[in-house]
């Protein structure tokens, strides 16, 4: 006895309302944005099997009296607000997963970092390269003007030249209870990552470790990220044990949780950076992430963010589309009103193109080598910042180096005698480290990456201030997303730097990334989308 095939299910309709279905191209155009709405994918009217995209109406089974068309399926709202991890906005108390990057000397504001507070999104002061007076007061303000708020906090850079210095910023992190630091440019832990990560981990109610600082690390190697992923090690927290800057609670919870559950992967960004991409990047740091979490069985994921090269909607959306928690955007933060940046400089970054980016000897790891990228159309600062380290790589002392060449670097790059920039630089060192004074006037090889340094210091000052008889040597950290934002934003009310805002910036982008991804889920279900359906313009949104 043959069993009985089992019943055919009714076919599902879709019945119109007042919208007709979206077959050509310019009806499918005018839809796609139209992403807070459920589309139900239809067979077209037209009996060409091609796909057409419906809205409202109704769908229900086949009916005599009433004319429909079979449904294919059915796509729900997207809002801008889910296109990243969920407990990311939950644990910053954010409405959208989106950060603005800690651009360093302050070039970041507390303007910019309360702006971002309060669109519900998060902002880090850029702390980098500022001393510890001026970052007091800008937390102190930051802590008055946002108090209660989770969605703030401050750039924690390693200093390997200055640990001191490190370790005064993080007292000033703790002191006031800043809710979030971003750790970035660590090569290793050190023990003030450590002490800022643990300080006031306790168990809550359910026994549940909570944290009372939350560190975000940013990071661009998996060597690096490595540990920041997973538990704080023993020697560190037994060190800072002894030191009584943490309790033995603290160190015990630490030994259990990962040292940052925000990891923030960086790919070809301004500044300090690899120059990797960030679909190879990711990709790498997520399986790692991973790993790491099954061997010490967390109980919650490490998330991972991206950033580097986030220029327009559509590279968002490439982030998200990869498995990002949450995007980072930099370089094109800088030109934006809230920017301590010099008009003269936005202008110029305003100009700047996708290949017109340079490496650059990096200012706070100068003996060590390490470069950051930097705008190189209109300025001649990385060709000089270079000159200045091969110099200081091939040679003893500023006394070593040829006359000829002597003459050429007071002339065209110090636009001073030698001497009298070594002057100001010891002044500066005297008040800033100055073991770093004593450590000059008994190596003169020291005493030589010193006065260097000046020149890298002040260059990005110049930046800064508008000082423009120096423009020729303005030092501005930027990456190719500035370029493609440029162009993204060319014709458009954002083409005027004096227009831009973070906030506006942040909307544009993810509200894009949102278009650009529904675009993506059509054309997977089969819809024939339009090119032009993936190029979000900018527009002001409230």
């Amino acid at each position: 006895m043959t069993a009985a095939a089992p019943p055919c299910p009714e076919p599902v309709l879709w019945y119109p309302g007042d919208r007709p279905v979206a077959c050509s191209p310019a009806e499918i155009l005018s839809v796609v944005p139209g992403i807070r709405e459920t589309v139900h994918l239809v067979a077209s009217p037209t009996g060409a099997g091609d796909i057409g995209i419906a809205v409202g109406g109704s769908t229900g089974p086949a009916a005599a009296d009433r004319q429909g068309l079979p449904l294919l399926g059915t796509l729900p709202p997207l809002y801008p607000e889910w296109l990243g991890d969920r407990s990311f906005r939950e644990t910053h108390g954010v409405r959208f997963p989106y950060v603005a990057g800690e651009m360093a000397n302050g070039i970041a504001t507390v303007a910019m970092v309360v702006a971002m507070a309060r669109a519900g999104m998060l902002g880090f002061f850029g702390a980098a390269g500022l001393g510890p007076e001026h970052v007091e007061r800008a937390v102190a303000e930051l802590a008055s003007g946002l108090a209660g708020k989770p969605n703030w906090g401050i750039n924690l850079i390693h200093s390997p030249g200055e640990p001191e210095l490190e370790d005064r910023v993080a007292d000033i992190a703790l002191r006031h209870r800043v809710p979030v630091v971003s750790a970035s440019a660590f090569m290793s832990l050190t023990p003030s990552v450590v002490r800022v990560a643990a300080s006031g981990l306790h168990r809550g109610p359910q026994g549940r470790i909570l944290r009372r600082v939350r560190l975000i690390a940013k990071v661009s190697r998996p060597e690096v990220a490595g540990p920041f992923m997973s538990p704080a090690p023993e020697s560190l927290l037994r060190l800072l044990v002894d030191r009584r800057h943490l309790s033995v609670e603290e160190a015990e919870l630490a030994a259990r949780v990962p040292l940052a559950e925000d990891i923030t992967v960086e790919a070809d960004s301004g500044g300090h950076t690899d120059n990797r991409p960030l679909a190879v990047l990711l990709p790498a740091m997520l399986a790692l992430r991973d790993d790491i979490t099954a061997t010490h069985g967390y109980d919650r994921a490490v998330r991972i963010g991206a950033a580097g090269g986030l220029g327009t909607p559509t590279a968002v959306a490439g982030a998200f589309a990869l498995g990002a928690a949450y995007v980072v955007t930099g370089s094109v933060n800088q030109a934006a009103r809230e920017a301590a940046l010099s008009d003269d400089a936005k202008a110029m970054l305003a100009q700047a193109d996708i290949a017109d980016v340079i490496m650059a000897p990096a200012a706070d790891m100068f003996e060590l080598g390490v470069k950051l990228q930097v705008l190189r159309r209109g300025t001649l600062f990385a060709n000089r910042a270079t000159q200045l380290y091969e110099l200081y790589r091939d040679h003893e002392s500023w006394e070593d180096i040829p006359p000829q060449w002597r003459a050429r670097v007071e002339r065209d790059v110090l636009r001073a005698p030698f001497e009298t920039v070594w002057t100001e630089t010891l002044r500066f060192w005297q008040r800033r480290d100055p073991s770093q004074a004593d450590r000059a006037r008994r190596d003169p090889r020291h005493r030589m990456a010193l006065t260097f340094r000046w020149y890298l210091g002040m260059s990005s000052r110049w930046a800064v201030t508008g000082h423009t008889e120096r423009r020729a040597d303005y030092q501005i950290w930027c990456g190719p997303a500035m370029g493609a934002f440029n162009r993204w934003a060319a014709h458009s009310f954002l083409a005027d730097p004096s227009r831009r805002d973070v906030v506006q910036i942040a909307l544009n982008f993810l509200e894009g990334a949102a278009v650009v991804t529904r675009a993506h889920q059509l054309r997977s279900h089969g819809v024939a989308v339009p090119a032009a359906a993936f190029a979000f313009r900018p527009r002001r949104l409230a």
